[in-house]
Parts: structure tokens; sequence; C-alpha cells
């Protein structure tokens, strides 16, 4: 497994890291076995960079991924960590809280539930409209000062908050949705990154399954799914969205790879500050998503996957409408 570096100040992180939202009921009823298999073939494989959320169901992720990394050398993985959204009985979401205050809190139940005494990149989830970023990110600079975090990130915010941000204290990467079809960083955000030496961890690459190649038009979401509302996989949107996928089907067999393997070298291949996270949940999407890093795209390559999947080509925004107010950019 190559490396990349999170930025000038973040740390070396696998080239290729696990997102572990989907263990948890994002996409239905996981098997919680499984998760945990999958997450020690993705360590023994040489992924070092392990995502998730205090809010993904609750704290069940964070126990699940300390139940997955129960006895291994500390120094040999990297734990992301998103905090502030906040949540209710069932699928309720009860707005982003980032006050200081919070962020010690949030904390300390993290650290509780991993298992661990430090978290290498911790970052609020959403920008909490009522609180300067300033306060937030001087909470995490204090617990980096104390020893419990050692980085700082960001998630789904634009380019004026990441400058206020980095300014306060230096930020080791923004997590955000970049894929074939969420390609709006491109225009504003990625260029700030660079300016400032920031990386991107890119989630979201093969847009929750979407552009894989394991989605049909006559799949549906089941019970606990949230793609069952996502606009992308509404009837009428995500018919026309799967037509670029069979024309990436295309590319993807002339080159003797899978679609998913050519989504996710396309993003790899959009610049060594970028390291992609996949959300496979089982040992199979995982082994599946592996060779991406091997793949190399030629110019031509990347022209061919240009015309078969043009920038702004999908059909519906990534989220529904009352969470795309709360991202820094949109689709």
């Amino acid at each position: 497994m190559q490396t990349r570096t999170l930025g000038t100040t973040g740390p070396a992180v696998s080239a290729l890291g696990l997102g572990a939202m989907g263990m948890s009921g994002a996409y239905g009823e996981a098997d919680r076995a499984e998760s945990i298999a999958t997450v020690h073939a993705a360590l023994e494989s040489g992924v070092t960079l392990i995502d998730t959320g205090d809010f993904y169901a609750m704290g069940h992720n964070e126990l699940l991924i300390a139940e997955s990394l129960r006895g291994r050398d500390r120094d040999s993985y990297q734990l992301s960590v998103k905090f502030g959204m906040l949540r209710g009985p069932g699928p309720v979401f009860g707005g982003v809280d980032g006050r200081p205050e919070a962020v010690k809190n949030f904390l300390a139940y993290s650290l509780t539930r991993l298992g661990t005494d430090h978290i290498d990149i911790y970052r609020p989830a959403r920008l909490d409209p009522a609180v300067p970023i300033e306060e937030t990110v001087g909470a995490v600079k204090e617990m980096i000062d104390a020893g419990y975090v050692r980085h700082l990130g960001l998630s789904e915010v634009g380019a004026a908050t990441i400058r206020r941000a980095h300014a306060v204290h230096p930020v080791a990467d923004l997590q955000i949705e970049y894929s074939l079809i969420s390609r709006a960083v491109e225009a504003d955000i990625l260029p700030t990154l660079r300016e400032l030496g920031i990386g991107l961890t890119a989630y979201g690459v093969l847009s929750r399954g979407l552009i894989s190649g394991h989605w049909s038009a006559g799949h549906t979401a089941g019970p606990g799914d949230n793609r069952g509302f996502s606009p992308r996989f509404s009837s009428g949107n995500v018919e026309h969205n799967l037509a670029l996928v069979e024309a990436l089907r295309r590319v993807a067999v002339a080159k003797g790879c899978t679609v998913a393997q050519l989504a996710i070298a396309w993003v790899a291949a959009q610049g060594d500050d970028i390291v992609p996270l996949v959300g496979a949940r089982t040992r199979e999407r995982l082994a599946e998503a592996l060779p991406a890093m091997e793949l190399v795209l030629t110019a031509d390559d990347l022209a061919e996957i240009e015309k078969a999947v043009p920038p702004g080509a999908a059909r519906g925004d990534r989220y529904p409408p009352a969470f795309m107010s709360s991202l820094g950019v949109g689709n």
C-alpha cells in the first residue's frame, strides 16, 4: 500500500482510507462479524486510515471500531473522527454544536468509546452557524496542546471557513465528497487547499454505490438505507445517472478493471494530496477497491473518463434539501 501525507502538517497515511459509516446501519443492516473482518482485512492489506463519526448510530460505530482494533499497535493506524452532529432517537438530526465546551465533551466520549488516549485527526462534521469557526477550532487546538488530539481536520466547509480555521491552527485535511459526479470542490475549495498546504480526504468516491457498477435501476433501498431519501437515487434521476455508469463501464472494460476501481482511481489521480475513502463494509467490496490504487490512468484514459461522465452530468443533489444548506459546497 502506498502512502500519502495529508497536507504539509498532517500525518502520513495509506493512500486509500476506510470509511466505516456503512458498518453502522447507514445503508441498511450490516453484519457485525463481517464488518470487523473487513476492518481486519483492511489493516492487513496496509490500510491505516480509518474514518468514523461519534454520531454514526449514536456511538455504535466507534464501539465497533474499538472492538476491531483491540490488541493492535496504536501507532499502526490513524483514527479520523468527526464530531458535532446532534441526534435524537430514531432518524432525527438536531443540528450542529460547535461550542468549545461541547467539543471537549464530544472528545471525552469518543476517547472512551474508542478505547484510546488520542485521536489522530479530529474534525467538526459540519459548520455550526451559531459559533464562529475560530472558537470551535480553538477548542480542538487546546486538545492538541493537551495531547488528546494529534491533528485538526475540517469537513464540508467552504474556502472562507477553511482560511479562518487555518489561521487559528494548521489544518491537516478537509474531508468532503468528491467523485466523478460530485466535482464542485474543483472550482474554489481544492485550489484553496493547495494554496494553504492542506490535504483532502475524499468520501463518497462511489457516490454511495451509485457509480460502483453494482447498482441497477430496478434496485430499491431497503429499510434503514439512507439512499431511499437521496435525490440521485430517486426515480427519473437514477436511470439517467446509471446511463453514465454504463458509459463508464465501457471505459473500465477497455482498461481491464471494474467500474468501481476506475472511479476510485480517478479520484486518486486528481492529486497526491488527495486520499480516497472507500465505504466498504464487506471483505468482497474491500478486495475490489484495493487494486484501484495500482491502476495507472494515462492522459488518454482520463480524457475517455471525462467523455463518459462530463462534469455536471449527474442529476439530483447529493443530499436531500434539508441537508444541502449545511454544506460548504453544493453538488
